[in-house]
């Protein structure tokens, strides 16, 4: 994905935050995956109307890091994400 890119999440696949545990993870059909702090900043941020864009911006803004740095970080994980088919393109 590129910063074009409008990302949503695969079908049956969601960020959730559990409450027992207090901890963010990736529930996706037949698997779970942890998320940290970093990713969950990200991924609150995925709505399938976002391009990725938009989502570094707002990010830039939040933590007032350089843009490139967070592109970078962005970047990274969405194409990560998108290897295990927990993120598509909208």
């Amino acid at each position: 994905m590129t910063e074009d890119s409008v990302p949503r999440f695969a079908r049956g696949t969601r960020l959730q935050y559990d409450r027992v545990r207090e901890t963010w993870f990736i529930q996706a059909p037949e698997r779970a995956f942890m998320a940290d702090a970093i990713a969950v900043e990200v991924l609150q941020l995925v709505d399938g109307t976002r391009t990725l864009a938009a989502v570094i911006d707002t990010l830039a803004e939040k933590f007032d890091a350089p843009r490139t740095v967070i592109t970078q970080d962005v970047l990274a994980l969405v194409n990560d994400l998108a290897g295990k088919q927990v993120l598509v393109h909208a």
